[in-house]
């Protein structure tokens, strides 16, 4: 497979964004690459190699999700919750959308393009399109494809596949969040190293005030979600477990965007995922799957 293997990166981006999960992403690609060597001796180079396994990973990719479930974020179920500090909503049944360790789109031509299209906000907002929708979407928007190339892929029409970009960027447009402000990477460290140290210290004022006003905190599998400082604060001070001292951080990037491996008396607790916005936190996920600290290359313990 040495021949294929160079594309197994851009490809498990590329099948992450279609399922939203990294973990079948992974499998997705394995079965992309096992299949295209099989077939290798058939390939007769009238497109380019990398077409070809995109050709096939999206296939494979529409074939898992006529059997599987769109993997929404909290904020993809209902409103907000005005209870911080009160029990929280589990919601084990949900097939959740899950992080990527940013770096997995390695093509150079398209590194400000792949970090964009593998936003969390992004990836989340593609779940609510059909499966068509979103392989149009990403093979027009994404990788540039040609709607001719796109047409015959699904093997459809050309206005087709312009009516269903057409209907997939209207609803895009509808569910996205505006996209945040560029901010310098050391002024992201910097304002991490500060959201560290208060939670270290379970300085719950001065975790707060690094959000903005209006911050979204979301915490699947727990379906309740907060918007604001004020709940925000409820939430930490009354079910957020430990103290001063009790939590330990490893820094990590998740979709271009930073991200904290955090630890609770030692062991993995849950994978924060941040985004900035005016030099302040504006959104926050914190996933609660111990799987995703082997993902992510981080440590069992601290």
């Amino acid at each position: 497979m040495d021949v294929l293997n160079p594309y197994r990166r851009e490809l498990l981006a590329h099948c992450y964004r279609m399922l939203g999960s990294v973990h079948d992403a992974e499998d997705l690609v394995q079965e992309t690459l096992l299949r295209a060597w099989r077939a290798y001796d058939s390939f007769e180079g009238r497109s380019t190699l990398r077409t070809w396994l995109y050709r096939i990973a999206t296939t494979q990719c529409l074939t898992a999700l006529e059997s599987r479930a769109r993997r929404p974020l909290p904020t993809g179920l209902g409103g907000p919750s005005d209870t911080g500090g009160q029990s929280l909503e589990v919601r084990e049944d949900v097939p959740w959308l899950e992080p990527l360790p940013t770096g997995f789109a390695d093509d150079p031509a398209a590194v400000v393009t792949a970090r964009e299209s593998t936003r969390l906000a992004f990836v989340a907002a593609l779940q609510h399109l059909t499966a068509r929708q979103r392989a149009v979407l990403i093979l027009r928007d994404v990788l540039a494809w040609k709607a001719a190339e796109v047409a015959e892929l699904l093997d459809t029409t050309v206005a087709a596949v312009n009516s269903a970009l057409q209907r997939a960027r209207a609803q895009l447009d509808e569910i996205a969040p505006t996209p945040a402000d560029v901010v310098a990477p050391e002024d992201k460290r910097e304002l991490l190293d500060r959201y560290v140290t208060a939670f270290e210290r379970k300085d719950i004022d001065g975790i707060v005030a690094l959000l903005t006003q209006d911050a979204v905190w979301e915490m699947p599998p727990f379906a309740t979600w907060f918007v604001g400082r004020e709940q925000v604060a409820r939430h930490l001070t009354h079910q957020c477990p430990g103290g001063p001292g009790d939590f330990d951080f490893v820094h990590t990037e998740a979709n271009g965007e930073p991200a904290l491996g955090m630890y609770l008396w030692g062991k993995p607790f849950c994978l924060q995922v941040m985004t900035v916005d005016a030099g302040l936190f504006a959104h926050v996920v914190s996933f609660f799957d111990d799987r995703l600290f082997g993902t992510f290359g981080l440590p069992a313990s601290r």
